[in-house]
């Protein structure tokens, strides 16, 4: 018996494992939005913190990035692994796995007593979320496979993956002002709990009929290319895309990225059959994917920077003025996927939400030393955030389409890789543009006194903001047009190909 064909128990008769899972389905999603928003919520929460963990921990200005890095590093480098490893050990155990680890990595971290402590809690729970990560994602897609609720259950979870970091910023904010830095951390040992209880209560275990080998060289290549790609863009942020080092990575880690295509398509047992990403709604989908991270993650970093800095926003302040945004995210993400996208497909909802964000980030373009939240930064955020939700989840649901239950946890961990690499490009590509921007303003517009001086300081760093918003504006739109050319018209398919089986 398939997920996608639970028959009703007749009266009197013992309720199946199955049956059960298929009953608490609904749970079963609360558990995986809660996993996922602590995946996603530690991509920015740990930001808010950094000044006070530098602080008390003493490290200086350029180990702090490494806090951030650790993280993103192994996350990334590992997200196809993980997910191959919950299509062979069973995603329940995975996810559970991942869970625990990530709670135990959090507890170390807060209470790290010396920076290496720090950086190495951080890359352990980049580890574990990259076990965490595909396998919640691909229980989703076998546990909901009604077309209808599965599309409501993906706006749900595409609105905590687009929202969760704006979310960060205000958890981080109350956590950081009222409570310590240290709770930034601990704090995933609360999320992690309930979502624990909640995999061991809800959650059948899963196990395919036909388990995959592991394809070691395709693992070892592929986590070596992702890691000299991602260290190669956080490099670039911190040194310039002209350092030796940042060219050596990014090369190496396009050229072992070669290597892994050119792997996978001659072994019998691929870590990432070609199949999946070559279909033209999956693929179009990863696109999107990759350029929503590009472009998010430089709305959340400069817009804080303008919010604080010009504005005065306190920490818990700016985490709140994001919050419109999200509102207008989960609005989009929910109706988009429970709505529109089973009666017309993936196509120009995607590209329609794309080309939304980049008309509300170019809105942000707009923005002056005198601007003000309400009249200027207000409705470039709904604007975004109803453009963001519309193409987000549609595109998560589009990811792992048509895939078969053994390929659904390496689908699912190509949209998380897609996710992280697009924002550690993002980062570090807005970065350079930010910083290139600024100087260039300073230099066109030479100081006459220090009053001026610190005036034109403003004006500049202002100037380099609304530079790379222009920047990721042109990025989304991009993205939209994309969408438009590259994704398959007509619906998805209703379920997935080939068959999961549930056992309790």
């Amino acid at each position: 018996m398939t997920t996608s064909s639970v028959a009703q128990a007749p009266s009197g008769a013992p309720e199946t494992g199955q049956e059960r899972h298929h009953r608490l389905r609904w749970l079963v999603l609360g558990v995986l939005a809660l996993a996922q928003l602590m995946v996603v919520l530690d991509a920015t929460i740990v930001n808010i913190a950094l000044p006070h963990a530098q602080q008390s921990l003493g490290f200086d200005d350029a180990d702090r990035q490494w806090v951030v890095t650790a993280y993103a590093l192994a996350f990334g480098s590992l997200l196809l692994l993980g997910g191959r490893l919950s299509d062979l050990w069973g995603r329940r155990t995975t996810f559970t796995i991942g869970l625990v680890g990530f709670a135990v990595m959090s507890a170390i971290g807060g209470a790290a007593v010396n920076f290496e402590m720090l950086v190495m809690a951080r890359a352990g729970q980049g580890v574990f979320g990259a076990l965490l990560a595909p396998a919640a994602l691909s229980l989703l897609t076998t546990t909901f496979t009604d077309p209808e609720e599965r599309g409501r259950a993906f706006g749900i979870f595409g609105a905590i993956a687009g929202g969760g970091g704006a979310l960060g910023l205000l958890l981080g904010g109350v956590l950081t002002e009222w409570v310590d830095w240290r709770w930034c951390l601990y704090v995933n040992l609360v999320i992690a709990a309930i979502a624990l209880a909640g995999a061991l209560a809800f959650i059948g275990r899963q196990r395919s009929e036909h388990r995959p080998r592991l394809d070691l060289p395709g693992v070892v290549t592929v986590s070596a290319a992702l890691f000299s790609i991602v260290y190669g863009f956080s490099n670039a942020e911190t040194n310039g895309w002209a350092d030796w080092a940042t060219i050596t990575w990014l090369v190496a880690g396009a050229v072992l990225l070669g290597v892994f295509v050119r792997l996978q398509s001659r072994t019998e047992h691929a870590l990432l059959p070609l199949r999946i990403v070559l279909d033209r709604t999956r693929g179009g989908s990863y696109l999107i994917v990759f350029i929503a991270g590009i472009g998010m993650f430089g709305i959340f970093l400069f817009l804080t920077y303008y919010l604080q800095q010009n504005l005065g926003f306190t920490p818990i302040k700016t985490g709140l003025a994001f919050l419109p945004m999200i509102g207008a995210l989960v609005l989009t993400a929910t109706t988009s996927t429970s709505v529109i996208l089973p009666r017309f497909g993936p196509r120009w909802l995607m590209a329609g939400g794309m080309l939304t964000a980049a008309a509300g980030i170019t809105l942000l373009t707009q923005l002056s030393t005198d601007s003000t939240y309400v009249a200027n930064i207000l409705p470039g955020l709904i604007v975004t955030g109803l453009g963001i939700g519309a193409a987000m989840a549609p595109a998560m649901q589009g990811a792992i389409s048509g895939v078969s239950a053994d390929d659904a946890g390496v689908a699912s961990a190509t949209v998380n890789t897609m996710q992280q690499v697009g924002g550690s490009v993002g980062t570090a590509l807005l970065s350079t543009i930010a910083s290139s921007a600024l100087t260039g303003y300073l230099a066109d517009h030479p100081a006459t006194s220090q009053t001026a001086a610190m005036q034109l300081a403003q004006t500049a760093a202002v100037h380099s903001y609304t530079t790379s918003f222009a920047w990721a504006a042109i990025i989304f739109a991009i993205g939209g047009v994309l969408a438009a050319v590259v994704v398959r018209p007509g619906k998805l398919p209703a379920t997935p190909e080939g068959a999961v089986a549930v056992h309790a």
